[in-house]
């Protein structure tokens, strides 16, 4: 396991610390780097990273990676470019991340990065609640790779979005007139969604990554607007996966921490982008470690 620590917000929890001290997950230091990765990625941040991430590789296991704030998700591309494989990317998130517009690799356009890469089959993403899906079309959103099958995106719990072209029928929504009908897990049994989805999978390798932020308030503390995807229903879509597919690698996502930027740009886009900004107290931030430490136990049960 290793720690990416950009802000200090994860080595203050107490289950990453303590296995940092015993050498059971290895920390990168990129205190250095978060300013002009937040957000929006510099190029020659991510070259920096990569470095720092090559050097620290090694270990045995499936790699689970922990990094933070949402704010940060893009950097989920960077770890899956190593991977040498045919892989399919499961995401939970309470925000699709699949914006087209600017192309550039920043936490809300990161999927399509994702699936510029070769060897990426398909993202498949799970929980999504946020006002991304109202009018997905005003917001850039990639449907055409809804309908080519290569972005299948499940709803929480979300109205139809109102759109204006013709996008049929997919796996995830039922067009209706000028409205997508989403598939909302809220209303199915969960084990019979997980049946489902394991049948779509292809047979090839699965990284796994979590933005926290899927969750409600009582499961997690982000920087960004939550879902309301029960962590029960987290933990066992994770113990499934594993048990019928390949997972080569997780990284987790969906701490809280302060923004710190070095110029008005990202600034300003943090400002747009996230819900109205307050610092949580302590015992609204300690729900983090806990939730942390259920997410590395179940890791460590499920993966080899």
């Amino acid at each position: 396991m290793q720690v990416i620590d950009f802000d200090g917000s994860l080595t203050a929890q107490a289950p990453l610390r303590e296995r940092i001290d015993a050498g059971i997950a290895t920390r990168i230091d990129a205190a250095d780097l978060a300013a002009r990765l937040r957000i929006v990625a510099s190029r020659s941040a991510l070259q920096d990273l990569a470095s720092r991430l090559r050097d620290a590789a090694g270990g045995e296991g499936t790699p689970v990676t922990f990094y933070g704030s949402g704010d940060f998700h893009h950097l989920t591309t960077a770890l899956v470019a190593a991977v040498d494989e045919p892989l399919t990317i499961v995401h939970f998130d309470n925000h699709p991340d699949w914006v087209r517009f600017p192309a550039t690799v920043n936490c809300g356009a990161w999927v399509n990065r994702a699936l510029e890469l070769p060897h990426v089959r398909k993202v498949v993403t799970i929980g999504p609640c946020s006002n991304d899906l109202v009018r997905p079309e005003w917001q850039f959103a990639n449907l055409k790779a809804v309908v080519d099958g290569r972005i299948v995106l499940y709803p929480w719990r979300h109205a139809p979005s109102r759109v204006w072209g013709r996008y049929g029928k997919a796996a995830s929504f039922t067009q209706e007139g000028s409205f997508l009908r989403w598939r909302n897990l809220a209303d199915e049994d969960w084990a019979d969604f997980l049946d489902d989805l394991v049948a779509e999978l292809p047979n090839s390798a699965i990284w796994l990554t979590i933005d926290k932020d899927v969750l409600g308030h009582t499961d997690a503390c982000t920087n960004w607007d939550q879902g309301e995807l029960p962590l029960g229903h987290l933990l066992a879509a994770v113990k499934r996966l594993a048990a019928e597919r390949r997972i080569i690698g997780v990284d987790v996502c969906g701490d809280w921490s302060n923004p710190q930027f070095s110029d008005p740009f990202r600034a300003t886009l943090a400002f747009f982008d996230h819900p109205p900004r307050r610092r949580p107290a302590l015992h609204e931030l300690a729900v983090n470690a806990r939730v942390n430490s259920r997410l590395i136990d179940c890791f460590q049960r499920v993966l080899p």
